[in-house]
């Protein structure tokens, strides 16, 4: 085998071109990868639900990072492990969202489901009766995201990073997707050398940076692709099969 086995591909931006779709070119690459013994593992923001039909339409049966690495799958529903928000943080995080009021938008994940400014908890629904993993902000306000920025980083112990320029997302403190991916060397017996990671966004850069081969996106933002030893093409124009069959294939 080469001197690579395993691929962290980031997904939105990433695998996925702007139509959320994964292109044929992609799919064929991947599953060109996957017969030459290489494991190609999803390193995503989303939630496993929401990773899951693009798992299936792969027919993956690799491990998977959800969550910005707040879970690690050994494979699809077969969980390794969970890292929660607690419900203090999760109540501060929601207090500081709705200070802001119509100028800012704001989701968070739970194991359970996705909640959102539209539809947070009903009244007979509890914070502590969840199990917290992600807590988001989304404005095209620099100045807000600013602020909130430095109002998180004044309590500490959190990770802050963002899927989108427009966005602040937020986990347990150590949670990230390089965190994860090197727990899950461990678990394969390889080292953090013989990883390629993809991606476009600050969730990825620390992936990127750590990884063999960190490849950023033609899309990605500008730190991240700073961060990068390879920049490839966009992610509308079959960027992981262009790296797979470069550096893999």
């Amino acid at each position: 085998m080469g001197q690579y086995k395993l691929v962290a591909l980031d997904m939105d931006g990433t695998l996925l071109n702007d139509r959320s779709e994964i292109s044929e070119e992609n799919a064929k690459a991947i599953q060109q990868a996957l017969d030459k013994g290489i494991i190609v593992c999803f390193s995503t923001g989303r939630g496993f639900r929401s990773a899951l039909p693009y798992a299936e339409q792969l027919r993956l049966e690799t491990p998977m990072i959800t969550v910005n690495g707040s879970e690690i799958w050994h494979r699809p529903h077969v969980l390794h492990r969970r890292v929660f928000l607690s419900q203090q943080v999760v109540e501060k995080l929601h207090a500081l969202a709705v200070e802001y009021g119509e100028e800012l938008w704001f989701w968070a994940y739970t194991v359970e489901a996705v909640y959102n400014k539209e539809k947070w908890l009903r009244p007979d629904e509890s914070l502590d009766s969840k199990h917290w993993l992600k807590f988001g902000y989304d404005t095209r306000s620099d100045v807000i995201r600013q602020e909130i920025r430095a109002e998180i980083d004044s309590w500490g112990g959190l990770e802050i990073t963002n899927s989108s320029p427009w966005n602040m997302e937020i986990n347990a403190a150590g949670v990230s997707k390089a965190s994860a991916i090197r727990e899950l060397c461990g678990l394969l017996n390889i080292n953090i050398s013989e990883v390629i990671a993809v991606g476009d966004s600050l969730n990825d850069i620390a992936a990127i940076r750590e990884a063999g081969l960190g490849v950023a996106m033609g899309n990605a933002q500008d730190a991240v692709k700073a961060a990068a030893d390879v920049v490839t093409v966009d992610n509308n124009e079959h960027a992981v099969a262009r790296v797979l069959e470069q550096f893999v294939l």
